[in-house]
């Protein structure tokens, strides 16, 4: 495809966040090898530009700059700019967020670096505005000073260029391991202790503001005290899970929680939804529902689990990616209420709704009231929520009538092994088969639309188009969500499908000297880095996910390979968790199930009562070191497994659990069962 560099060229691309800027009078570029070597023939420096469709600043940064055709002018004349959604190329964002951090400057979105012909960085920050506020100079002025340092101070890029280079590389190794403490769960309990420090103890969340919801370190905490019966670390997960639940950062009509908030008590957030952390919060909420049996987590569950497969389904089946912050061109115009507009809609019910949700004539935040129940987190008796349930469908009914946020539908794999795997896991739990079947089409779409035909998925599909060779990210998300939907159905495809999934992994991402996964793949576009770590950053890390990837896969098969690939990753968490234990939370956990997995086999024919009963106990009692394995009687576990040869005890529907390789007694009771879980777990 030859490129007219002359002209804004986003009009080829799919993601939407990148056709938004299709209009623009800069003349953006896709990333591709053609943009830098335009940049090497005409001697400009490159203006990365990083963003996505739901980012709020994002959308400030163009509308000020990149649509002002003066701004525009100096961009064309001075550099060669590309544009890159970070949902649709992370491994691009990633190595420059790292620059970014290299020096001395906090990440986020607008990413705005720049970089040498060759790709390579020396210097860039976030977001910038037209003129010189908030502390921060004026955009027009950094492109002229940017391009003057860049032609009369070359001994200053060179050494930038060199440093920011040798630290990626660094930080594309992980450290020589110093010791190798064996992970226990004494050392998970006090790592979970430390992080206790951290916890708002009355709004909860970890610090202060702005606050993100940080799911895999609720999760750790969580697990501790599934371990330990500490009552504050009880206290603080559910504590963050009911002021966030109850808090603005929750859309109260339509299901769904926002990215993070602004402040400290979860009243105002960035108003922008991703199917990531939804996925997340589901997961957690309903394990942590299926212990203390709250109403409220409940009724979270099951309305953001509505919203996901009213909202967020694309139009080949799978998952969409985002829904915007903005609407006609504010931030959260979509969602806010006015006072008068509450009365209207609910007439003489508007002054029950209003003393709940926080609505005063002056409003909350910023003139409007953002619906939240902060102030009375507590249920009210069943009668008055039924009355607030019907206020808010009345007033969803009346939003469904505003400009709609902007909706990103593309479909990412790793977000959808997230979400299919987290619908799973609340569909079983909480009966609901719609749930499951939601989940079973969004993995066929992702397999129909994203595989290679030889066992390797694409990142990114949109309008007919599979873009992107598929990260370490996407086929762990993936395998994660076969697994569970094998758990669900005792369909060996999927589990054939993990299977294919894991030796990709091991075929194209594995570092020998290691034992983790690269990012990207060995024979994927070559950056100036290949990244390889462990840390969590917007969504768990994929050598993370793998471990428990390869926990479930090495009980399922037996196969020793997927032992000794788990026994390596694990000792690479070993290696780092005396180091800095916050940001490999997600494997951490992944470490903890392996310790701790729990073994359930129901031998039964399918589709009869007793068998459903012994199923139903499992899907409500279970922790969260749970692996299901559904059996018919005729059928047979791998050699290795413990429950090898077991069979229906006298003829009637049997559970076993098994732990540390050795199965308890014979149940056939489901009460006794559930009972049996609880205490396991």
């Amino acid at each position: 495809m030859t490129l007219d560099f002359a002209r804004n060229n986003l009009d080829r691309e799919t993601s939407p966040y990148l056709v938004q800027h299709a209009d623009n009078p800069v003349h953006w570029q896709g990333w591709s090898q053609a943009a830098l070597d335009e940049a090497a023939r005409t001697g400009k420096p490159v203006l990365l530009s990083v963003g996505y469709a739901a980012c709020h600043w994002c959308h400030v940064m163009a509308h000020e700059s990149f649509e002002n055709p003066a701004v525009a002018a100096l961009m064309n004349d001075l550099f060669i700019n590309i544009k890159v959604d970070r949902e649709e190329r992370p491994d691009i964002d990633t190595i420059y967020q790292t620059a970014l951090a290299m020096l001395g400057e906090q990440g986020g979105w607008p990413l705005t670096m720049f970089l040498t012909p060759e790709g390579k960085p020396f210097w860039g920050g976030t977001y910038f505005p037209p003129e010189t506020r908030y502390g921060r100079p004026g955009f027009p002025a950094v492109l002229e000073r940017v391009r003057e340092v860049y032609e009369t101070d070359r001994d200053t890029i060179v050494k930038n260029v060199e440093a920011l280079t040798n630290g990626l590389q660094q930080n594309a190794k992980l450290p020589d391991a110093e010791s190798r403490p064996q992970i226990t769960a004494d050392v998970l309990d006090r790592a979970a202790e430390r992080l206790l420090q951290e916890f708002d103890p009355t709004h909860g969340g970890i610090g202060q503001a702005p606050k993100f919801p940080q799911v895999p370190i609720l999760e750790m905490v969580w697990r501790a005290h599934l371990r330990t019966a500490n009552p504050q670390m009880r206290h603080a997960v559910m504590n963050t899970l009911i002021r966030m639940g109850q808090g603005g950062i929750y859309d109260h009509l339509g299901g769904g929680f926002a990215r993070y908030s602004v402040d400290a008590e979860w009243l105002a957030p960035h108003f922008e939804k991703m199917l990531y952390d939804n996925s997340a919060l589901l997961m957690l909420m309903t394990q942590v529902w299926r212990r203390e049996r709250h109403p409220l987590l409940e009724q979270r569950i099951r309305e953001t689990a509505e919203w996901v497969l009213r909202e967020m389904v694309a139009e080949n089946g799978a998952f969409a990616a985002t829904l915007d912050a903005d609407s006609e061109g504010e931030e959260g115009k979509f969602y806010v209420w006015d006072e008068a507009e509450v009365d209207a809609v609910l007439g003489v019910d508007a002054a029950l709704f209003k003393s709940h949700y926080d609505v005063t004539p002056d409003g909350n935040f910023e003139g409007h009231n953002i619906l939240n129940r902060r102030l009375q987190p507590d249920l009210m008796d069943a009668e008055t929520e039924a009355m607030l349930a019907d206020c808010r469908t009345r007033l969803l009914a009346h939003r469904a009538g505003r400009v709609r946020p902007g909706w990103d539908d593309k479909v990412l794999a790793d977000w959808n092994g997230m979400m299919i795997a987290a619908l799973v896991e609340a569909g079983t739990t909480f009966a609901e088969p719609t749930w499951i079947d939601a989940a079973r089409q969004a993995f066929d779409a992702v397999v129909r639309d994203m595989s290679d035909g030889e066992g390797r998925l694409h990142h990114s599909f949109r309008q007919g188009e599979a873009r992107i060779s598929g990260m370490l990210d996407d086929h762990a998300g993936m395998i994660c969500g076969a697994l569970a939907l094998h758990e669900v159905s005792g369909d060996a495809r999927y589990l054939d499908l993990a299977t294919t999934w894991t030796e990709t992994l091991e075929r194209h991402f594995l570092e020998p000297g290691s034992g983790a996964y690269h990012f990207t793949a060995d024979d994927a576009e070559a950056l100036i880095v290949r990244s390889l770590g462990l840390g969590d950053n917007a969504t768990p890390n994929g050598n993370g996910v793998m471990i428990g990837n390869l926990s479930r896969l090495w009980r399922l098969t037996g196969k020793p390979a997927w032992r000794q690939r788990l026994q390596a990753l694990t000792d690479v968490v070993a290696d780092q968790v005396t180091r800095n234990f916050f940001p490999i939370a997600t494997a951490l956990n992944a470490v903890a199930f392996d310790m701790a997995a729990q073994d359930v086999v129901v031998v039964g024919p399918p589709d009869t009562m007793e068998t459903d009963a012994l199923l139903r106990a499992v899907a409500t009692s279970a922790g969260p070191d749970r692996l299901l394995s559904r059996i018919d009687p005729d059928a047979s576990l791998p050699d290795h497994h413990p429950a090898s040869g077991k069979t229906m005890a006298q003829g009637t529907p049997t559970a076993y659990l098994c732990r540390q390789m050795v199965c308890g007694l014979p149940i056939t009771d489901p009460e006794q069962l559930a009972q049996a879980l609880v205490e396991a777990g």
